[in-house]
């Protein structure tokens, strides 16, 4: 959201995905009734012709998730849980045994990738911003180790943590951090970028990453989810398998009432969430 705020005029709505309740219809696609997850911003209501959006994503119909929160569509069931099946299956195809480290990794991507890879039999290591997130990544969800990067020596963590060094790196941050956690990979090692959130407002200068990846020989490779449109529901009706078999956990931070919107994106950016931020309505 960060991102794409960028490129508004003051005045517009601003983005975002949401489940909404089809109230009225004129397409038989999408029945009164049933409920839509789409990227209709901040408002309570809207009208859609069901076409692609801007972001490439067209309004998709919730799926039958049983007796799980609707909300999900928004997370583990939805694009942040793709990105994670995607974005680290098929760039870093992680193999059972190799060191696994993603940063971001009490977000609702990174709590989700470090899960998979750790039902692929890697070993796993969090980089959060606080004792208390990598708790939760450890305790909760079965992550081997995380390093809180605003208390610890990350290079040092990473040399007691990851003495036979990182074969995939998931990244979500971008900046000081990322290089150091290049620095440390494997020969033939395989780096997934998702994001860039050291470097959103500009505050960061990006990390010259050249130097780094070429005596290594890694692989890096940048992606945007839509590119999987065609297998959406493939990475869907994977994750609610995991999810049944409890494999895969969700937190949900949520914030109610839309008067609070403003609130819940001023306490994301600050790292007040854990996993997928909500605000139900």
């Amino acid at each position: 959201m960060r991102v794409y705020t960028e490129f508004h005029k003051i005045g517009e709505t601003n983005v975002g995905s949401q489940v909404g309740k089809i109230v009225e219809s004129k397409n038989p696609g999408y029945p009164v009734g049933q409920y839509v997850v789409g990227n209709f911003g901040w408002r309570t209501h809207t009208i859609s012709k069901g076409l692609q959006d801007g972001l490439g994503f067209k309004p998709t119909l919730v799926p039958n998730i049983g007796n799980l929160p609707l909300s999900l569509a928004l997370g583990v069931l939805g694009m942040p849980g793709n990105t994670a099946y995607f974005g680290f299956l098929e760039i870093c195809a992680p193999q059972a045994g190799e060191t696994v480290v993603v940063t971001g990794a009490a977000g609702a991507v990174g709590s989700h990738v470090g899960q998979i890879a750790k039902i692929k039999g890697c070993k796993v290591i969090g980089v959060t911003g606080s004792d208390e997130k990598g708790k939760w990544l450890v305790e909760e969800l079965g992550f081997d180790h995380f390093i809180n990067y605003k208390t610890a020596d990350l290079d040092k963590a990473l040399d007691e943590l990851a003495p036979e060094k990182i074969d995939c790196y998931f990244d979500n941050v971008g900046g000081e951090i990322s290089s150091i956690i290049l620095s440390h990979m494997n020969s033939f090692g395989r780096v997934s970028v998702c994001g860039a959130i050291s470097g959103y407002n500009k505050a960061e200068k990006a990390s010259i990453v050249q130097r780094l990846l070429v005596p290594r020989n890694l692989t890096m490779e940048g992606f945007l989810v839509k590119r999987w449109a065609n297998r959406w529901n493939e990475g869907i009706q994977q994750n609610l398998k995991w999810i049944k078999e409890g494999k895969l956990k969700y937190h949900e931070t949520v914030t109610e009432g839309f008067e609070n919107m403003l609130k819940a994106f001023i306490d994301l950016l600050k790292g007040g969430n854990v996993g997928k931020a909500i605000v139900k309505v």
